[in-house]
């Protein structure tokens, strides 16, 4: 399987602002300005092999991301950004949300338990596991003035976090955050708080749901049209843990596309979000290495 060129699997930087929290859950409001004229205020708060191949196909051909299968079918239609009848832009939230700190790691890491010592909960590794992309991680909080981030463990199985230190390392910048809602079987994308893409996602089958937690983007994949993971692959930090009976492709977690569209909006994978080729095509300029992904129930 040909892996992706070095333009799509390249971390872009972002100009520099000040990191924010990434456990923060968007949330919708708004006030208008009494009189003739109305006002929208637009304020914002932020917040592989691949597992996600389709279930109950044949496993073979699914391995290491997959490779060509049934031909690519018709798109499901994007949902609007906006609220029908809505005056204005949507309002999020009274707080400004700033751009996710991203840091380059240059080699292994220990990661521990708190800020500059305790004791050590796991290692960052210099590159993907199954790819071998240079590793861009998303740092969630930071701590002693900027000297020491919290990170998530990539490929662990786990939602545990622990402190790196930032020290001489190159960092960047994403104003883009992913929202996968598994009840609703949803991905949305935000800038800066402010939702730009809203479209429906196939998550996991019952019995290999996806799992929950904080994931940065560690590949761009591309496929050729009719794979099982359609045109575009983007690999994620997290592993799949509850992997099909029999199954025998691999257990990294991403989003990707599909030769099924009519899964789209089911629970219907090994684990991945399965989205349109439309919505790829969206996704492919927003979701730069260590882009952050939250999954929630």
């Amino acid at each position: 399987m040909s892996r992706g060129g070095a333009g799509d699997r390249e971390a872009v930087g972002i100009a520099e602002t000040a990191p924010h929290r990434a456990d923060d859950v968007p949330r919708r409001g708004g006030r208008a300005a009494r009189g003739s004229i109305a006002l929208a205020l637009v304020l914002a708060i932020s917040l592989g092999g691949v597992a996600g191949a389709q279930v109950g196909s044949s496993p073979g051909p699914e391995r290491a991301f997959g490779r060509i299968q049934r031909p690519l079918g018709a798109e499901p239609t994007l949902r609007p950004t906006r609220r029908a009848g809505a005056a204005g832009p949507v309002v999020t939230s009274s707080r400004a949300v700033r751009p996710s700190l991203l840091v380059h790691v240059p080699g292994p890491m220990r990661v521990t338990a708190r800020p500059g010592g305790g004791g050590v909960v796991g290692n960052l590794p210099p590159t993907s596991r199954y790819y071998h992309t240079p590793l861009v991680a998303w740092v969630l909080h930071t701590a002693d003035h900027g000297r020491f981030g919290l990170v998530t463990l990539p490929y662990s199985g786990t939602r545990r976090t622990g402190w790196i230190s930032l020290d001489g390392l190159r960092r960047s910048r994403t104003p883009i955050r992913v929202w996968v809602d598994l009840s609703r079987h949803e991905l949305v994308v935000r800038r800066l708080g402010r939702e730009i893409l809203h479209a429906p996602a196939a998550t996991g089958a019952p019995d290999s749901p996806t799992p929950i937690g904080r994931y940065f983007v560690t590949d761009r994949v591309p496929f050729p049209k009719g794979s099982a993971y359609g045109t575009f692959a983007f690999g994620l930090s997290g592993i799949q843990v509850h992997l099909p009976p029999g199954w025998t492709g691999g257990d990294q977690l991403a989003i990707h596309g599909t030769n099924d569209p009519g899964s789209i909006g089911t629970s219907a994978s090994a684990g991945c979000v399965r989205v349109s080729e439309a919505v790829l095509a969206r996704l492919r300029p927003l979701l730069r290495l260590g882009t952050p992904v939250v999954v929630r129930p």
